[in-house]
């Protein structure tokens, strides 16, 4: 999609979806900007109406990630998103038309190598599909397979397919379901699941389970928040399986009665500089000598905090001690001159 390519063992995306007026392009660049500046990889765009196709054309050249338009019923708005330069679809080829319509979005999407996201919702199921299945994974999996064909009788094989219902075991089932009969690439995510605080746990439980199945090349975060949220949302849930390269791993105790040393204070600190370098190194920042001797031992760098005091570690050596009045600026020396030390 542009430059971002999906599945096939490349680095999982991460993309959320604009929440303004397509139709005000100057408000939708101003939000794919901040989107970018937060690390999404892939923006997608409502496009409810021929004024917001129409927008797209001013759009996409200012776009600094791939574009997909988000197309439902009328498929002489996907024909005129593929015009304007989009990088890929997202639409339901069941809701889209007779056959003809579909072949011809299909023909237009190959004529243009963009691909297009067959996606599936668990509140948006076809009639006949629910009255044999209700709700389930299995009518969902159904779905796909149905939208897949339409695709492949008509040669077309570039898709993704997401899965997506608003509870968390139902996505998951119906996520690998599909995964164990296809071979396409998911895009997943939890979708509605709610406000902010409902949402993430929501999401990082939903999509956490399936990249540890291996399931999922692309994902987003659905909250009713502001899509920047949704974004770094995305990006943690792969720093924490180790899925988003040359990025920092920050490990901090939660502190207990035996804490003699400030980690509620210096730990933000340290994250918030470690973040600015970038580069794949563990930092670890311990409140006292329970856990801090082996924490310290993994890391590449560690503090270990102590009464009135810190012992920084590099690669598992003591090489300092500090008070608390430079404690920041000698630990970040350290770390850089690891990150220095890197080929």
């Amino acid at each position: 999609m542009g430059p971002v390519a999906i599945g096939g063992g490349n680095p999982v995306s991460v993309q959320t979806m604009t929440k303004t007026d397509t139709r005000n392009a100057a408000a939708t660049i101003a939000q794919i900007r901040e989107i970018s500046a937060a690390g999404g990889d892939i923006v997608r765009l409502a496009v409810p109406d021929s004024e917001a196709a129409d927008a797209l054309a001013e759009i996409v050249p200012q776009s600094p990630i791939p574009i997909i338009a988000d197309i439902h019923f009328d498929h002489k708005l996907a024909l005129k998103a593929v015009k304007n330069g989009v990088h890929g679809l997202r639409i339901n080829p069941g809701n889209i038309g007779s056959p003809e319509r579909v072949r011809k979005v299909a023909e237009a999407c190959s004529d243009a190598g963009i691909p297009i996201r067959i996606g599936v919702n668990a509140g948006s199921l076809e009639r006949e599909l629910l009255e044999k299945y209700g709700p389930t994974p299995e009518a969902m999996v159904e779905s796909a397979a149905r939208h897949i064909r339409y695709l492949e009788e008509l040669n077309f094989t570039d898709i993704k397919v997401s899965l997506k219902a608003s509870d968390v075991t139902r996505t998951v089932a119906a996520c690998r379901l599909f995964a164990s009969r296809f071979d396409y690439p998911q895009h997943i995510g939890v979708t509605e699941s709610g406000t902010e605080h409902t949402g993430l746990v929501k999401s990082y439980i939903g999509i956490g389970a399936m990249l540890l199945d291996g399931i999922g090349d692309t994902i987003r975060v659905s909250l009713t928040a502001d899509p920047v949220r949704e974004v770094l949302a995305g990006r943690e849930i792969l720093r924490a399986l180790g899925m988003l390269p040359n990025v920092p791993k920050f490990v901090s105790c939660p502190t207990c009665g035996r804490l003699e040393f400030n980690i509620r204070k210096y730990a933000p600190l340290i994250e918030q500089e470690v973040e600015k370098l970038g580069g794949n190194i563990t930092v670890a920042v311990m409140g006292c000598a329970v856990n801090g001797p082996g924490e310290a031992r993994e890391a590449d760098v560690a503090l270990c905090g102590g009464k009135g005091y810190a012992a920084i570690y590099k690669k598992g050596q003591l090489i300092a001690k500090t008070g608390e009045e430079n404690l920041v600026d000698t630990f970040i020396k350290v770390v850089k001159e690891v990150l220095k030390e890197r080929p």
